[in-house]
């Protein structure tokens, strides 16, 4: 006899049983068969279930434990091992609507990943939401346009290690709109595009993605199905906005000034590299006092390249933070740091941080977010020297 053709004998047992004086061998079985039961309700906290979302042994135990309280004279059988509550159903947690498969149904299911001994070492045998989720990532494809999101997911990745990002716990916030980043199965997804609202046909609305990956691929997932797999992966992270804060308020904080100016600064510095590319290479800065007085000693300070410099652009604007701005900016053109190494007066190595080799026409458009709220919509692309949208 095969271990199916013993399995359905036990199920026809169940259905059909022969009473018999003593504790006969189908007695035996009954008791052994109800023990696996309370054995999986103390590994799960829960009686099984039906669906087709649990796995076949979940659903196969479910079938048991219906046919055993159904069973004629089992219930004096079992009663007095019974300290789960099982036999009552004072656990039950069978939602009305499910469908209870017959014995066949399951037996075909489990006669396809037959040859083991027991039923519990099938541990290769998945459920139906695991089934969905694999088919989801086998649909991932070659992502034909990946220039510019390898781009954005490098500028993502050093905004996280600069602090203006961070990762949080996805289940907190399970919004997913355009624009979106995420870390799933330990690699960045990015949203790029949210298709039209469709009903499911549960009544819920959902919506087509397109998910692009860090490796390159990208998949056209439903943003129901994203949520489900951010919700199952346990490392699953939401990355924030690079949102620095409001740079303009109504009340006034320590750091803020009443009036000030964005200044954009070029080097008349003689170093080779310097010169070659001044028209480029611009330090931003702000300012509430006077921007003359702020570089009068330029030719004497590291963070000017111990050179004189000259006033290129001046932009001016009330009530601003002047550390979020300044962080703004080092942000926005991080990508684009000058990495250059001068000696101070003393001999001693310096790296200015706050030049960039950015045109002067991005830092005005820069300014112009800025100045609407739209900053966070943009980024900068060295290559290109422009700014992109996202």
């Amino acid at each position: 006899m095969t271990d199916l053709d013993a399995l359905r004998a036990e199920l026809e047992d169940f259905a059909q049983p022969k009473k018999k004086a003593g504790l006969s061998k189908q007695e035996e079985r009954i008791i052994a068969g109800f023990e696996e039961i309370q054995r999986f309700v103390e590994q799960h906290g829960h009686v099984p279930r039906q669906g087709e979302t649990h796995d076949i042994f979940e659903r196969l135990y479910a079938v048991r434990l219906d046919r055993l309280r159904a069973l004629e004279g089992g219930l004096a059988l079992l009663e007095p091992l019974d300290h789960q509550g099982l036999l009552s159903g004072h656990k039950a947690e069978q939602a009305e609507s499910v469908k209870v498969p017959d014995d066949d149904a399951l037996l075909a299911e489990l006669a396809e990943i037959a040859g083991a001994d027991d039923i519990t070492q099938l541990s290769h045998v998945r459920s139906k939401a695991q089934i969905n989720t694999a088919e989801e990532i086998a649909n991932r494809e070659h992502c034909q346009d990946f220039e510019p999101f390898q781009a954005l997911f490098e500028q993502v990745e050093r905004e996280l290690k600069a602090g203006v990002r961070k990762t949080l716990p996805f289940g907190k916030n399970a919004r997913i709109v355009k624009g979106h980043c995420f870390i799933l199965g330990g690699q960045m997804v990015y949203v790029a595009e949210v298709g039209e609202t469709i009903k499911a046909p549960n009544g819920e609305t959902d919506a087509r993605l397109r998910v692009i990956y860090a490796n390159g691929t990208e998949s056209n997932l439903l943003r129901r199905s994203l949520q489900r797999a951010l919700y199952k992966d346990e490392a699953g992270r939401r990355i924030s906005d690079p949102d620095a804060g409001p740079l303009f308020s109504q009340t006034w904080e320590e750091d803020d000034i009443e009036s000030g100016t964005i200044y954009v600064l070029r080097s008349l510095s003689e170093d080779p590299f310097i010169a070659m590319h001044r028209e480029l290479i611009h330090k931003i800065g702000v300012t509430g006092g006077k921007v003359e007085t702020r570089i009068a000693n330029a030719t004497h300070e590291a963070t000017y390249l111990l050179a004189g410099v000259e006033v290129v652009a001046t932009y001016k604007l009330a009530g601003i933070n002047r550390s979020k701005l300044e962080h703004l900016f080092h942000r926005i053109f991080l990508s684009a740091q000058l990495e250059l190494t001068i000696f101070d007066r003393f001999g001693h190595p310096v790296q200015p941080k706050e030049w960039f080799l950015v045109p002067l026409s991005v830092i005005d458009e820069v300014v112009n977010h800025l100045q609407n709220g739209s900053i966070t919509s943009v980024r900068y692309d060295p290559e290109k020297a422009e700014l992109i949208q996202l």
